[in-house]
């Protein structure tokens, strides 16, 4: 459909009702993108770094996450040095607490990965309307409006396409 994936320098939103499975689309996003070995930053707002790592694993690994949670320790791990092996792409998975993070925020974290050798090819966001505005107005609307402009901009300095949902 996207012939190839996501432009670069866009913005994508996916727009579902609460509990629909936003977060687990963009997990199977960015495992997707691991899989085409492309480095990954994942920027999460509502749920713990591990438990969206644990979502990734599973997909990558083509399992459920109970069954996951059912692996030996060393047959997990060997299933993530293989994929390791298979797949160039990297990840980064950064939380921070609703309401925590700005565009600022994520962009000076970006400036941090990059001065490390990790550049994102997409970034994740998870999710925008979470997110800090970096000024304050009377309505919600234009706070949000603020953020998605900012995370357009964002995308469109640094050359990537992100993800978020609403």
């Amino acid at each position: 459909i996207t012939k190839g994936g996501l432009s670069k320098k866009t913005l994508n939103i996916a727009l579902a009702g609460t509990g629909v499975g936003k977060s687990m689309f963009m997990c199977h996003c960015a495992a997707a993108n691991l899989r085409d070995s492309k480095n990954v930053l994942y920027i999460t707002m509502e749920m713990a770094e591990e438990k969206i790592a644990e979502r990734i694993d599973a997909n990558l690994m083509g399992m459920a996450i109970d069954d996951v949670h059912l692996l030996p320790q060393d047959i997990y791990e060997k299933k993530i040095n293989r994929l390791k092996e298979n797949y160039k792409g990297k990840i980064v998975i950064k939380e921070y607490p609703t309401g925590g993070a700005s565009v600022i925020t994520i962009r000076s974290h970006i400036e941090k990965l990059m001065l490390n050798g990790f550049i994102p090819s997409v970034i994740v966001v998870d999710y925008a309307d979470v997110m800090k505005s970096t000024r304050a107005y009377d309505s919600l609307r234009h706070e949000l409006k603020l953020i998605y402009t900012e995370l357009r901009n964002l995308s469109s300095d640094l050359n990537v396409p992100i993800w978020t949902a609403s």
